[in-house]
Parts: C-alpha cells; structure tokens; sequence
C-alpha cells in the first residue's frame, strides 16, 4: 500500500508526536510505502491568501473558488500546494492524525484542506461524459481510503452517543463525510484515543497496539457506509428518500443501515467498492490506569515520564 501520513502538532514530543512515529514504524515493519505531512515541521502557512493565485490580475476582488480553479486548471498554484496534491495522487491510502481542539481539528490542519483541496481537486469536478458533478462518493480521490487517528482527553463513555461530548463520527462529520467522502474516499470508521491527557505506561502501550492494529487492518477494515449522492438515495434536492431511515433525522441517516444498504450502482470508487458492510467504530477503549512509570515507545518519546504528556497530547 502507499500511504500519505499527515500529522498536526506542534510538539514533537507529545503523545500525538510520539504516536505518530509508533504508526511509521508500523507501516514500514509491514511492508507499505508512505510519504508524510507533518505540517508544523513543514512550516505549512494554512491561510488562504490571493497569492496563491499569482495569474489573477492585480487588484481584482478575490473570488476564492473561481481564482483557485484557474489557478489549478493552468498549473499556477504555488509549489507547497501542488506538493501536497501529488501526494495524495500517489497515495491509495490517506490517515490524518491530530489531537481534538474545540471538537476540531487544529487550524493547521483545517488550512491544509482549505488551500489544497481547491476548486478542480477537492470539489467542483464534473464527469466529462455525463456533466454530473463528482462528489459524495465520487471524486478526483475516488478508491482511496482515509483513516482519521484523533487523540481526546476526555474519557470514552462521554464520548459515546449520550455522552456529554457527542459520538465522535458526529463530531467530525465535517471531516469525514464533508471532506473524505466528498472528495470521492473511502472513510474508515476513525480511531479515537481517548483519556489523552494524562497516560500511563500501560495505556500508552495499549494505545500503540491499538494504532497498529488498525494501521495493519488497513486494507481489510469495511469504511463506514456513507450513501452516495448517485446512488439513488436521494431525492432532486438531495433530501433522503422518505421511504429510507423513515422518522428519522439526525447525521445518522447518511449511513446506510442492514435492510437499506448502500446501492452498489452509481459509485464510482474505483475498483473495490464500497459496499455498505462498515459499521462505525464504537468509542476507544476507556483505560484507567494509576500514573506509573517509564513510557516505552517512540522516538523523543521513549523512556520518558508519563505524565509528561499532560496537556500535551
């Protein structure tokens, strides 16, 4: 597999940091290509800015959808951008990993969408033969998958569907469903590492296994079973059939169910198919352990207290 890891902190010592270099190793033991992103070390400017539009006349009222797609159409975005798009050309795979900030991700990473996805890549796609604009399921990504590993400091059962801070494919619905399954990917059901902000020694074991596990899982794990927007679920103002989760509302309607699954016509994916088997992953796993010694691990991380990732996750 070839994988493009991109990673949001900026503390390479923290645990997301430490975690992060857990998940390399794991992808090179097993074999796979990857290539990285890690935005803070890279220095990434996530602001959109009329710079990053250079053919657009001087002075002209900036109109972000349209100078992106001229800018992509005629090859004039700025190398750091067109980088960013080739990898995940070249990808098949695509994790993002980043702590939860304000039920978000940090705003690094949400500039990173915001200036790579432009207007010709992350949206505004038509299909040549038919006209039909190409999203929710179908894209310029289409066939790849996308795993986000999100670190939390709240404890799982808060983080379940009537926990205080909402279940977490709620949560990050913008991500999952906004931006992955827009763009035309596959979405992995995400894994939440929960209680971040103070780790023992055993949790933080427990942790990595639980990162490698679904790292190994990669190509095997079902993605959660978005509908997809040419799949006929849908009415012409891309309202849910009534006859389909009838009563219902809520984000929990774009996921197909066991006796309305996903329609395999209409999903153009590539050559695996997503066929509405997934099923979302339930809350991590809360592990209360007593503060303890030595965090075996990664890189910085390795032999170091652990409560020094304390805030720091």
């Amino acid at each position: 597999m070839k994988i493009l890891w991109v990673s949001a902190h900026p503390e390479p010592r923290s645990l997301t940091g430490a975690l992060r270099a857990e998940g390399l190793r794991t992808l090179a033991e097993a074999g796979h290509e990857h290539r990285e992103s890690d935005l803070y070390a890279m220095g990434f400017d996530p602001v959109v800015r009329g710079s990053d539009y250079p053919a657009e006349p001087a002075g002209a009222r900036l109109d972000v959808a349209g100078a992106s797609r001229r800018a992509y159409d005629s090859g004039t975005l700025p190398a750091e951008i067109r980088a960013e798009q080739d990898k995940l050309r070249w990808a098949d795979t695509v994790v993002v990993q980043f702590p939860l900030w304000w039920y978000g991700m940090p705003a690094i990473l949400k500039g990173w969408f915001d200036r790579v996805f432009v207007k010709g890549f992350g949206y505004g796609v038509t299909d040549p033969a038919t006209g039909r604009t190409r999203r929710y399921g179908d894209g310029t990504l289409a066939g790849r998958r996308a795993l986000a590993v999100v670190t939390v400091g709240a404890r799982g059962p808060s983080l379940g569907p009537r926990g205080i801070h909402g279940e977490l494919t709620d949560t990050l619905f913008g991500l999952l469903h906004g931006t992955f399954f827009y763009t035309g990917m596959r979405v992995l059901p995400p894994l939440l590492l929960d209680g971040a902000n103070r780790v023992s020694a055993r949790r933080y074991d427990a942790m990595r296994a639980e990162l490698a596990d679904r790292l190994r899982s990669l190509a095997d794990t079902p993605p959660l079973p978005y509908r997809p927007e040419a799949g006929g679920d849908y009415d012409a103002d891309l309202v849910l059939r009534a006859d389909l989760a009838p009563g219902r509302t809520g984000l929990a309607v774009h996921r197909a169910t066991p006796d309305h699954p996903v329609p395999r016509r209409g999903t153009p994916d590539g050559p695996t198919r997503d066929r509405g088997t997934g099923a979302p992953a339930g809350p991590g796993r809360p592990i209360v352990e007593p503060e303890s010694a030595d965090l075996p691990g990664a890189g910085p991380a390795t032999r170091r207290d652990a409560a020094r990732f304390a805030g720091c996750r």
